[in-house]
């Protein structure tokens, strides 16, 4: 049966209208992302069998195109409605982030982080600039590929740094195959940039390594 015969309460748009987004389920959220079904199947039925083929609305969010658009009745702009979707919500964060929270562990550091360089095929080195009380005052990426002393300009974080008057930095830079252990490189590369921003009175406060649900903090030397 069409959604659209269903009973008004029971129809997602309407349920969300009516209860909170909160109050719908994973496939409820998707049917309204989907919007409408194929020959056979209404929008909810795409919903549970995405969320069966994926396990889970991160995994979906995780698939790259071909993945996505192999799925019944899910096309290529369905797929760039869903990348715009979530890259809508990071900047969101993002913004929320920007000069209202305090990162003052590695856990704070990793949460703003994570979402922006979690998914990345490639390795991105990035920096965090802090003021004196440890609020982010902005955010960039910097160098892209792979990450060592050869590839990283410190001119360039030196040049950021002082346009935004920043106290401290944190580096971070993900690992694509998702295990971020710390290479003999990653290590070097935190010490050559750590003594060359200590005479400008900038301090490094950590190095992070990102993984696929996991990372490290170079400074502490510890695995979370």
């Amino acid at each position: 049966m069409p959604i659209s015969n269903w009973s008004p309460t029971e129809r997602p748009r309407e349920k969300l209208l009516a209860k909170g987004a909160q109050n719908l389920s994973d496939a409820e959220l998707l049917a309204i992302f989907i919007n409408s079904g194929i020959k056979g199947k209404t929008a909810i039925d795409l919903a549970y069998s995405l969320l069966n083929h994926f396990g889970g609305i991160r995994n979906i969010f995780d698939a790259n195109e071909k993945q996505i658009c192999n799925s019944p009745g899910i096309g290529k702009a369905k797929y760039a409605l869903l990348q715009a979707s979530l890259e809508i919500s990071r900047r969101y964060l993002g913004e929320q982030l920007i000069n209202t929270s305090i990162i003052d562990n590695a856990e704070s550091a990793y949460l703003y982080l994570t979402s922006k360089l979690r998914r990345s095929e490639r390795e991105i080195f990035a920096c965090l600039f802090l003021n004196n009380q440890n609020r982010v005052v902005h955010y960039e990426e910097l160098f892209y590929g792979t990450i060592n002393s050869t590839t990283i300009y410190p001119r360039e974080i030196v040049k950021i740094a002082l346009q935004y008057n920043a106290s401290s930095v944190i580096f971070a830079h993900n690992h694509p195959s998702g295990t971020p252990i710390p290479s003999p490189q990653d290590k070097h590369l935190t010490n050559t940039l750590t003594k060359i921003l200590r005479p400008l009175d900038i301090k490094v406060l950590d190095h992070i390594i990102i993984g696929s649900n996991t990372y490290v903090s170079l400074i502490k030397k510890t695995a979370i």
